[in-house]
């Protein structure tokens, strides 16, 4: 399903139409990046819990030529679904 399929599938179950459901989709999608470039994790009961993980910094390999590499700390954006969001997917 891409962003299209999922904006009208929205739409139809919320009784929207599609421009609304689009600008909603788009406003979930920037709070959740807002609050996630704050450090703060987003819970949302049922569903799950989005959050940063921190990634140290270590060693790696360069798979062409087998050279030892330095790769950087970062951030990763990370998701962990809820019970409810678990049990409807069996």
């Amino acid at each position: 399903m891409n962003k299209a399929e999922f904006i009208e599938s929205v739409a139809d179950k919320a009784g929207l139409t599609k421009a609304d459901a689009g600008r909603a989709l788009d406003g979930i999608v920037a709070t959740l990046g807002k609050a996630l470039k704050k450090g703060d994790s987003v819970s949302l009961i049922g569903f799950g819990t989005f959050s940063v993980k921190k990634r140290a910094a270590r060693t790696g390999r360069n798979p062409a030529t087998g050279e030892a590499i330095k790769i950087k700390a970062s951030k990763s954006p990370s998701f962990k679904p809820g019970k409810a969001f678990k049990d409807a997917i069996k």
